[in-house]
């Protein structure tokens, strides 16, 4: 083998080797978060399913009805909340399937397909048993047009708040911003994939762990408050997000003044948080991918909230998942952008609801 051809050949190892290293060297568990949503936010295209669980709820209240109390436990306990999607970046096409599944004496199950274009919103219709509506109106998509409500209330159109590239920007800053106050020792843990309880077909490449537990969510509290929060309100009152937001600089500059002043007050607030609230579980586990994008999350929430001034005590235990599949693969929806036979506008939804009998 020739000198310059040996010389070729380490180069390529070398090359493959350090690409090998960089796939699969895991990152720092907070930096794995932050780079992994940021990564999310570059997507072209992906699709996703989510659902969530109330495993268990329980509220009394002395300013509540015992009755209302045992109605709306009972058709919460155990309800299904499943959200499935599909994402496409350019051109932007967006659509969402929202599943509300109730169980117990209201036991109940409805869908609301929903379709965002870069203008405009879609939202089906559906046949809800205890809201009866319009037969004509029942399978329909609802068109909610942004430009058209601006002019109807007489105010100026900004195409600001529609734009989806500047609103992941927003969102990387925030996101970014609120994980660089939390320390990583205390909050950020690293998982084994092996040990993560992935479903099948989920290819992790490191699983990180955000916790908080009964020890620590006082300072987590205070730590968003007093300190993530401020950075936030300085995001929002940026030019370029201020206009997208539709707020105003004098109002976020007055609100963190206010919250920067409040702080003794927000200090004996948390200190009284120990007396009636338990986190029994708090914990958001995240598996990133090979290229650290983060394809499966799950949660499992378990707090109570027993307040001795008010008597009011509620328990609630929640469970939930996202996952994300297709990624960067040709979009393939699944309601797609509703014809024109099938849309209602706001002002045709409201005429056909004068029709129906009070």
């Amino acid at each position: 083998m020739s000198k310059k051809l040996s010389v070729l050949v380490l180069t390529m190892v070398l090359l493959m080797t350090v690409a090998l290293v960089g796939c699969s060297k895991k990152l720092e568990p907070k930096e794995a978060v932050t780079t992994g949503t940021a990564n999310a936010m570059k997507l072209n295209s992906y699709e996703s399913k989510s659902q969530f669980t109330v495993k268990e709820l329980a509220i009394t209240s002395a300013s509540v009805p015992a009755e209302q109390s045992a109605m709306v436990t009972s058709m919460l306990k155990n309800a299904d909340i499943t959200l499935d999607g599909v994402y496409q970046k350019e051109p932007f096409q967006s659509e969402m399937t929202l599943g509300i599944h109730l169980k117990g004496d209201l036991s109940t199950n409805f869908t609301i397909p929903m379709v965002m274009t870069k203008d405009k919103l879609y939202v089906k219709i559906p046949n809800i048993p205890f809201y009866p509506l319009p037969q004509d109106v029942v399978g329909k998509f609802l068109l909610i047009d942004p430009q058209e409500l601006a002019k109807q209330s007489g105010q100026e159109f900004n195409p600001a708040t529609m734009d989806q590239e500047k609103s992941q920007k927003f969102a990387n800053e925030v996101i970014a911003a609120i994980m660089n106050e939390y320390d990583q020792a205390t909050y950020f843990f690293d998982i084994d994939p092996k040990d993560a309880k992935l479903p099948q077909g989920v290819e992790a490449k490191q699983v990180v762990q955000f916790k908080i537990t009964n020890d620590n969510v006082k300072q987590a509290t205070n730590t968003f408050i007093t300190k993530a929060l401020p950075k936030v309100l300085d995001i929002m009152s940026k030019d370029e997000y201020a206009g997208m937001l539709q707020v105003k600089k004098e109002e976020l500059a007055e609100a963190k003044k206010e919250l920067q002043s409040n702080t003794s007050e927000v200090s004996k607030k948390l200190d009284e948080l120990k007396n009636y609230l338990t986190v029994k579980q708090f914990d958001v586990n995240t598996a990133l991918n090979k290229d650290n994008v983060p394809v499966y999350q799950d949660l499992n929430a378990n707090v109570e909230v027993n307040d001795p001034s008010t008597k009011d005590n509620v328990k609630l235990s929640v469970t939930g998942y996202s996952q994300y599949s297709k990624i960067n693969e040709k979009a393939a929806f699944k309601v797609g952008i509703p014809t024109a036979d099938q849309v209602l506008t706001i002002e045709q939804l409201q005429q056909k609801m004068q029709t129906v009998s009070p």
